[in-house]
């Protein structure tokens, strides 16, 4: 069984279409699936269901893909560590995100980028849900994201900064003034709210659901958290964010929600008792000692 093999398996898996897999592979159809039958040769089973219809996994092919997929991330891994052996600070680095993290973010990577210029980044924004189910995946090495409500089970969180559910306007919207808004004065004002499944919103969800007497003009739900912010900045509506969300952000003002369990955590996301790489590490001891965490740090203090 060979590394390449294993990893023609999984793509064709994932795609369950043998063209398009050969295509992402750079192979031709006829390489994939002969290297697929001798595969299936070696395991003494099908891995794949053809017919007219398409193409499904088998029983045997279901058991092998994270098998599959533990292999080739662990071959990667020793890649990566004979390289951090060596402090060649080269490879790849696959980092989730989740959208309110963007602009903290941004100055890190930039100042990452040139001083490792031989590291690869390869950046994810997806909601926290999916983004944990790529961090089982090995598809993503760490994940940057508020904590979630409870623990999740294999995955280690490590605290970067403390934040707070904030009411987001334009310099010259009514509440911009206010040194804090409570649920009742928001609810007088038309509402543009990220979608449901980010994580500010179902902070906030959870916040209002004690309080179902008060109705809220939610006028426009968006899953992009800039297109968001460039909303409320050019209109009077107002949004519920992290407060973290705003850094430098021009045209905006960030006034904490005053409810109870206001606190949103930002953290690190990693697998437990899972290989860190140096590159990893360096990024996010870059990210915490940057100009955005260290705000939101002696805010706290």
């Amino acid at each position: 069984m060979e590394l390449r093999q294993l990893r023609y398996f999984v793509k064709a898996a994932e795609t369950l279409n043998f063209s398009e897999a050969a295509r992402t592979l750079s192979i031709t159809q006829s390489t994939l699936s002969q290297q697929i039958r001798q595969l299936e040769q070696e395991i003494g089973a099908p891995l794949f269901m053809r017919d007219s219809h398409g193409v499904q996994l088998t029983e045997a092919g279901t058991e092998l893909l994270p098998c599959a997929r533990r292999t080739l991330h662990e071959a990667m891994l020793c890649i990566d560590r004979m390289t951090d052996l060596q402090k060649l600070m080269t490879g790849t680095l696959n980092i989730g995100v989740t959208y309110s993290f963007s602009p903290i973010l941004t100055e890190t990577l930039l100042d990452f980028m040139k001083l490792y210029p031989g590291v690869k980044l390869n950046i994810v924004y997806r909601p926290v849900a999916e983004l944990m189910d790529m961090l089982r995946n090995h598809e993503v090495d760490f994940v940057l994201a508020f904590r979630p409500p409870q623990k999740l089970e294999g995955i280690d969180t490590h605290i970067l900064f403390q934040n707070y559910l904030s009411v987001i306007v334009n310099e010259f919207h009514p509440l911009a003034s206010s040194s804090k808004v409570s649920l009742e004065e928001l609810s007088r004002y038309d509402l543009a709210l990220p979608s449901k499944g980010l994580q500010a919103r179902n902070h906030f969800d959870a916040v209002i659901s004690d309080f179902r007497s008060l109705k809220f003009r939610v006028r426009t739900e968006l899953n992009e958290v800039n297109i968001l912010l460039k909303l409320v900045a050019g209109s009077n509506m107002a949004t519920v964010l992290a407060e973290a969300t705003c850094h430098n952000i021009h045209g905006v003002k960030a006034i904490p929600l005053d409810v109870p369990m206001n606190e949103m955590t930002g953290c690190v996301h990693t697998l437990s008792d899972s290989y860190h790489k140096r590159s990893m590490c360096e990024l996010v001891k870059m990210l915490g000692e940057s100009a955005a965490i260290r705000e939101r740090v002696s805010a706290w203090l």
